[in-house]
């Protein structure tokens, strides 16, 4: 054939957008969380600017958006932010342009809000009601001050019945740490792992038996896929069969323990907005409760800084007592029933029922020289 009859290939078709800020987040090592939040975001960026190309749009289209969220959604703060950076982060690594400027007008100040915290009865009234997995996954959580996503997320050899400790790997910024583990819980897992070796036995003998392997190791270590270390501790009751077509097992999903603790809640009658996450919130506060230093308590929830933990400190004080309010040093006001400190009876009016409101006679008094009422520390 001749040089000149030659047709040269296609040119490889240019990388779509979504995929371009995929491979950006996952080449800056954030968490697959993150990068599905962050491309959920840019999405319904593209979608409410009328499915306009991001690289037409600018600062003030990302304001307009942000704004929708704040005002009209009335999205949390941390929401707002969290939109907000996933469309900086669009801007300025996948299409090279900085929106920080905009950043300072329309960045949410992170709000301030005290932990909810179960008492240890509360706590145990809402485990009785749990079965299952959900009740291990649970204790585990209340136990090692775990998050959800770190409890479903251990692995058999992140388990040390020995030395009573857990190791938590990638949790919340991509950071290892150790965990308790308290000796009353060492016989429930070892027998639930005995009951998982077996069946992952069994499951290898069938040509299954395969897990999800972290991605540092999935490219060096895939046959050590039916390995038992590798071996989720909360597995989930079905197996998965990706692209590549190879069947393999997930970790227990989330909404799964999500549901089963919600409705223990309502049968164990707690009158408090409570999910998973306050059984890390009643961890840290109980430890404190306990006498132990916030520094320690500090390294066990693998918090970044001290003021984090600091939060639970609000009725660790002194030992969980609350300090003792002003209103006990009032003195007792004609008609009360006494009691300790002489506290005046709440709810007892000072008027009586029988003689109504009269603004004439009820008024303040008045200052006879002037007719009117005197002025609050100025007279």
């Amino acid at each position: 054939m001749p040089e000149e009859s030659r047709v040269p290939p296609p040119a490889p078709a240019a990388p779509r957008l979504l995929d371009r800020l995929r491979h950006a987040i996952r080449t800056r090592r954030y968490s697959p969380r993150t990068c599905e939040a962050y491309v959920s975001w840019v999405v319904k960026f593209i979608v409410f600017h009328g499915k306009r190309h991001p690289d037409t749009m600018g600062a003030a289209e990302v304001k307009a958006f942000v704004t929708y969220l704040a005002v009209s959604r009335r999205v949390a703060p941390s929401t707002q932010n969290q939109a907000l950076s996933a469309l900086v982060f669009l801007y300025r690594h996948v299409l090279g342009r900085d929106l920080e400027r905009v950043t300072d007008l329309i960045r949410a100040k992170p709000e301030t809000k005290v932990p909810v915290v179960l008492s240890p009865d509360e706590v145990r009234r809402i485990l009785q009601h749990l079965r299952g997995l959900p009740q291990l996954a649970a204790t585990v959580m209340y136990a090692s001050g775990l998050r959800l996503i770190e409890c479903l997320q251990l692995r058999v050899q992140d388990i040390d019945l020995e030395r009573g400790q857990l190791i938590v790997r990638g949790g919340k910024g991509q950071k290892d740490r150790r965990a308790l583990l308290p000796p009353q819980l060492a016989s429930s897992l070892r027998a639930h792992l005995v009951r998982l070796q077996k069946d992952h036995q069994d499951h290898c003998r069938q040509g299954r038996g395969e897990v999800f392997l972290p991605e540092s190791v999935h490219w060096r270590e895939a046959l050590e896929a039916k390995e038992w270390r590798w071996q989720w501790v909360f597995p989930a009751t079905r197996f998965h069969v990706p692209a590549e077509g190879t069947m393999k097992r997930h970790h227990l999903h989330e909404t799964a323990v999500q549901r089963a603790f919600a409705l223990a809640v309502v049968r164990a009658r707690i009158d408090k907005r409570v999910s998973c996450h306050t059984l890390r919130h009643s961890f840290a506060t109980h430890l404190l409760e306990a006498g132990h230093d916030v520094r320690t308590v500090q390294e066990l929830l693998g918090h970044r800084s001290v003021s984090t933990t600091m939060i639970y400190l609000h009725p660790a004080r002194r030992g969980g007592v609350m300090p003792e309010s002003p209103l006990s040093g009032l003195p007792r006001l004609p008609g009360g029933t006494g009691g300790p400190a002489g506290i005046l009876k709440l709810g007892s009016p000072l008027i009586s029922p029988e003689q109504p409101y009269n603004s004439d006679t009820n008024r303040a008094p008045t200052e006879p020289w002037t007719g009117r009422a005197p002025r609050n520390g100025r007279d």
